[in-house]
């Protein structure tokens, strides 16, 4: 497994490559898959396919704590709060795969008091006025919470999605991540702008 950029599909600066699923393949044939996709079904934008790529990607270079799982066999999940720019694209990412033995699974919530079992939690843009409330909800518990808007790490969010010059590239709120006792992977962290702690300049 080993990260890499990719100069063909500049959307993206994070892939995955360990094996024959499209979205670990070289990235031109990942954007011609997109455009397959795109012309065969309904599919969210170019963007939102590449942010649940982004998702998954996410839960292989995350440390959980023993205590966020209830046993061996449980699944590792990949959460959407509120509105739902993946449709069923996100799940097309995770079939099938594994993160340390464990299958990935998708799960939709509407309100923050129903995420009982989740690891990566992506929580949508229509969450914004309701962002107080949920990150108080969400607060120390072993939950990687993902978003796009514009104020998501100020407001408490660990990961936010960044849209420069038709990149998506990151920005990690490390404090947030640490308070969880989440660990992120020093290969995740080297592409990321890592935010300053809140209080700080």
């Amino acid at each position: 497994m080993s990260l890499r950029f990719s100069p063909d599909f500049p959307e993206a600066n994070l892939i995955v490559r360990s094996g024959p699923r499209p979205w670990r393949v070289p990235a031109v044939c990942l954007a011609a898959w997109f455009f397959c996709a795109a012309a065969s079904h309904a599919a969210p934008d170019k963007e939102h396919r590449v942010k649940a790529v982004f998702l998954y990607n996410f839960a292989q270079f995350v440390a959980w704590p023993d205590s966020a799982f209830n046993g061996e066999p449980d699944s590792l999940v990949v959460g959407v709060l509120g509105e739902d720019p993946f449709d069923a694209y996100l799940d097309e990412v995770v079939r099938g795969e594994k993160v340390e033995g464990r299958p990935i699974s998708v799960r939709r919530f509407r309100r923050a008091s129903e995420v009982d079992d989740c690891h990566v939690l992506f929580i949508s843009a229509s969450e914004g006025r309701r962002m107080a409330d949920i990150m108080a909800e969400l607060s120390g518990r072993p939950i990687l919470t993902v978003g796009e808007s514009t104020s998501f790490i100020e407001r408490g969010g660990m990961v936010r999605f960044v849209t420069k010059r038709g990149k998506i590239r990151l920005e990690i709120n490390l404090e947030a991540v640490q308070e969880s006792r989440l660990s992120v992977s020093s290969k995740l962290l080297r592409l990321a702008d890592i935010a300053a702690p809140r209080g700080g300049p």
